[in-house]
């Protein structure tokens, strides 16, 4: 506990509300668009960047705390990038098991594999 009162200087019930309610939520839609719209890992990983920024302005703006302070953006950041990259993945590996059926069968929730050959049945 002591350590997130280091990082974030205002209460714990406020960084909840903003950084995993609202940013989390914004984080999780972007992942899942970026990858239905065939954008790269790092694409979504700049776009993310951006967001945590996003996300230390509605602390600055509705709660008066500090928008430079560098843990703390990199704490929501990395949050963000968590949250983001999980949709970001689970979006991509839907989106080619359902686009490329024939090739494709999705082996677990994050991967892929390539569909084994059958043989004609008579």
């Amino acid at each position: 506990m002591t350590s997130l009162t280091a990082i974030y200087d205002e209460s714990l019930l406020q960084v909840f509300f903003v950084t995993c309610i609202l940013g989390g939520g914004a984080a999780w839609m972007a992942g899942h668009t970026l990858a239905n719209n065939w954008r790269s890992f790092a694409q979504t990983f700049f776009y993310l960047l951006l967001l945590g920024a996003a996300v230390r302005f509605v602390h600055f703006a509705l709660f008066q705390s500090s928008p430079f302070s560098l843990p703390a953006y990199l704490a929501d950041t990395a949050f963000l990038v968590l949250v983001g990259g999980i949709s970001w993945r689970l979006a991509r590996v839907k989106r080619m098991v359902r686009q490329y059926r024939w090739l494709y069968e999705q082996s677990s929730p994050f991967t892929w594999r390539e569909r084994t050959q059958q043989t004609g049945k008579n």
